[in-house]
């Protein structure tokens, strides 16, 4: 953490930062933490959940039924967060802090609620709701940090504020080890409702960035949402916005059905080795972690990449890293007849790393797009690949339930990449280029 401030607070030859924005990187950096946290909650606690709600249900819960269950829930997860595209117009027209607060007020409400659900549709309908603000945090912290920090130390801040989402990983497999493993599922729910108390400290400690004030006196009254929405199809920037959109959905497809299944994945090649129940949430704990500390190196490393190497070479080593990890650690390790579960874990490591992928949008989205569409583009691009994401994992669940098996289902996402490689070629190159007004 003392790292963090260091970054933070000043670096020898930086611009010194103000109050306002290191305050605004903490609101971002714990919103999206918490996001972490509340997003990775279901992940671990998907087993234990739904075998007390499928009974309820009256569904028999049978591993092939968790799986498909749980694919399908989490599926609906992802379509709340692909309608989490509105916020950015709301964000272009009425301001980035405030929008900020109603989306970290509406995942915490509805995870919270997480922990009231009796059957397996109320525990769907909590997570859909939740989805629609997670995915708007991360497009207003993004936004914020890259308009209010100065150019110097504006990449440096992208990278540091997704740390945030990787260190809540590693809050919520703590506290499943901790608190799951205690008190049962619905107790990790009511946890995962406290990123309310987050908006006092936002609603008095942070302003909106001066880009956006001055950008929004000059266009006036008659700029508005829909036209902020509208911007992104313009001939200016259709191109780049189908193609952001597109880069993002692979990295959806690939990491989010391959992380959603780790615990899962853990859990499982703990119990054919012969651990207990409760060893093996811890050893899935452990691996979140490692997951989590991979992700967070990565985060730390990605500005240097994309000013050394330019920010598409950078997605590409990314993608790469993604491809095998996937698809040896799911299509591989998870099959080997002695020390599966050891070959697995090792892998998840560099799965973690290339999960850093996502930093790099964080930091490339905004140099794309003009100060009144910013946020409507970073929106609209981290969000609506969730649509196909959302049937992507769905399908893997489905896979999982038909082929009685985690591993093969999940490592053929790991294709998905290789697609992203070649559409990269086509996206907008922005190093040295600064962040347009």
């Amino acid at each position: 953490m003392s790292m963090v401030s260091n970054t933070v607070s000043g670096a020898k030859g930086a611009t010194k930062l103000t109050p306002n924005q290191i305050r605004g990187f903490w609101a971002a950096w714990g919103g999206w933490t918490l996001d972490g946290m509340d997003s990775f909650i279901y992940a671990l606690v998907l087993v234990p959940a739904l075998r007390e709600l499928l009974p309820r249900s009256g569904v028999a819960a049978t591993p092939a039924n968790i799986g498909y269950y749980g694919g399908l829930l989490f599926a609906l997860f992802l379509i709340g967060w692909g309608f989490a595209f509105l916020w950015g117009p709301i964000a272009d027209r009425f301001g980035r802090v405030r929008t900020l607060m109603l989306t970290i007020l509406c995942y915490s409400l509805f995870t919270f609620f997480g922990a009231f659900a009796m059957q397996v549709w109320h525990l769907g309908v909590f997570r859909l709701i939740a989805g629609i603000g997670i995915g708007g945090e991360w497009t207003l912290g993004g936004t914020f940090v890259a308009e209010e920090w100065p150019e110097d130390r504006r990449k440096t801040g992208a990278g540091w504020m997704h740390t945030g989402y990787y260190f809540g990983f590693f809050i919520a497999a703590l506290a499943n080890y901790t608190i799951g493993a205690h008190y049962g599922w619905r107790a990790m729910f009511i946890l995962g409702g406290l990123p309310a108390l987050l908006l006092a400290f936002i609603r008095y400690g942070v302003t909106e960035p001066e880009r956006w004030k001055n950008r929004m006196r000059q266009l006036g009254e008659r700029w508005s949402a829909s036209r902020a929405f509208l911007a992104l199809f313009s001939p200016e920037y259709r191109r780049r916005t189908i193609i952001n959109s597109s880069l993002l959905m692979i990295s959806m497809v690939g990491l989010w059905a391959g992380s959603v299944y780790v615990p899962s994945s853990v859990t499982q090649l703990a119990a054919n080795n012969g651990f207990t129940q409760v060893q093996g949430a811890r050893l899935a704990s452990y691996a979140t972690m490692l997951l989590s500390v991979g992700t967070i190196l990565g985060c730390i490393i990605t500005p240097k990449l994309a000013e050394t190497f330019g920010r598409r070479a950078a997605l590409g080593l990314f993608f790469v890293l993604m491809f095998i990890s996937i698809a040896v650690g799911f299509g591989y390790f998870f099959y080997l007849q002695t020390n599966a579960l050891y070959w697995f874990m090792g892998s998840l490591f560099f799965l973690g790393v290339g999960g850093a992928n996502f930093a790099m949008y964080t930091l490339w989205l905004p140099e794309q797009y003009r100060t009144e569409c910013r946020a409507s583009a970073f929106a609209f691009a981290t969000s609506v690949g969730r649509f196909i994401a959302a049937g992507a994992t769905f399908l893997v669940g489905a896979g999982v339930s038909h082929y009685q098996t985690i591993g093969k289902p999940v490592a053929l996402t790991s294709l998905a990449f290789l697609v992203g490689l070649l559409l990269l070629p086509l996206a907008e190159e922005t190093r040295g280029k600064t962040l347009p007004s």
